[in-house]
């Protein structure tokens, strides 16, 4: 049975819930902090990112964070602010944005399910794809530009292609 056919089985389709389910059938690390909340553990080419999903039913939206440490010097915080303003210019399905108190990059998607719509595991699974292929796409760029006297646009160059591996 295909994990889409789990679900039509059941009446009970929490957005969670089926991030579970998708996260035990990929064989992903993974806690259900709360009924509305699931953290992962995803492996990528560059390194194992931790990924946040939680619904939050008030704006009928789930919520999704794709984190990993960054920790650049202070003297280019610019020139990563502006790789940033790139990356996200080439992208459409979430955004980057860094949490200097926390030192993580951070991709941010949220999907809205308003009116009672649902989400399918399809749908899930491609959210979750979606945040590990554009980590995995821009990290060159971000290390490149945090670590070198690379500029901006010079590390942009290494995000050209798209990112191959497993998410």
């Amino acid at each position: 049975m295909s994990l889409a056919e789990d679900f039509l089985i059941g009446d009970d389709l929490h957005p969670i819930d089926l991030v579970e389910t998708l996260a035990a059938d990929q064989q992903w690390e993974f806690d259900r902090v709360t009924e509305n909340q699931i953290a992962m553990a995803v492996e990528g080419l560059w390194r194992t990112y931790a990924l946040t999903l939680a619904w939050a039913p008030q704006d009928e939206t789930l919520r999704l964070i794709c984190t990993f440490e960054m920790e650049p010097p202070v003297t280019r915080m610019g020139d990563l602010y502006d790789v940033i303003n790139r990356a996200n210019d080439q992208v459409w399905t979430g955004a980057f944005t860094y949490w200097a108190e926390q030192k993580l990059m951070v991709w941010r998607y949220g999907l809205s399910l308003a009116g009672g719509a649902l989400a399918g595991p399809e749908q899930l699974n491609h959210m979750i794809s979606d945040a590990i292929s554009g980590c995995e796409r821009y990290y060159p760029a971000f290390q490149m530009v945090s670590w070198t006297d690379q500029s901006p646009a010079e590390a942009m160059k290494v995000a050209i292609a798209e990112a191959y591996g497993r998410a």
